[in-house]
């Protein structure tokens, strides 16, 4: 099987500035875990968020969803926090509902699972944090990920708006 090309900065900033929600399959309320801090990152940008987890009704105050068929809407980005094994299951789940795009959060990569997904006609991105992407496209984050340890008054813009 042919690698999966990498989505470029290009290509992640675009699909950052084309969504307007985001599905967080797998995303706990244990605020020590990395999908919460996520979670309670993206809350504060104007996406529409939708936590996806059958083991809890809420998270961050916001519903929670056993699935994403159950999401209200198809979600742009479906924002994956789950093993690598179990993402075969997730991409089938966010084909079936029509999302644009799925997202492998910092250490996912499913090469079978992102074939198949661009294979449907979905973009992927793999092996990128979603709230770290958002931050250094908004200005908050240096490129190669840090802090830029500028302090402002001036409000954070958002992505292309």
């Amino acid at each position: 099987m042919t690698s999966v090309p990498e989505a470029s900065p290009r290509d992640r900033l675009r699909i950052l500035r084309e969504a307007r929600s985001v599905a967080l399959v797998g995303v706990s309320a244990n605020e020590l875990r990395s999908s919460n801090f996520v979670a309670t990152y993206l809350v504060r940008t104007d996406l529409r968020v939708y936590p996806v987890n059958p083991r809890y009704e809420e998270v961050l105050g916001l519903r929670c969803y056993p699935t994403l068929a159950d999401v209200p809407e198809v979600p742009d980005i479906v924002d994956v926090f789950r093993r690598p094994e179990e993402l075969p299951g997730v991409v089938d789940e966010a084909i079936a509902i029509g999302a644009k795009v799925v997202w492998f959060q910092l250490g996912l990569r499913n090469d079978e699972a992102a074939r198949r997904a661009l294979d449907a006609g979905l973009e992927v991105v793999q092996d990128r944090c979603l709230k770290i992407e958002h931050a250094r496209f908004a200005g908050g984050l240096h490129l190669a990920g840090f802090d830029t340890g500028v302090i402002s008054s001036r409000r954070r813009r958002e992505i292309g708006r």
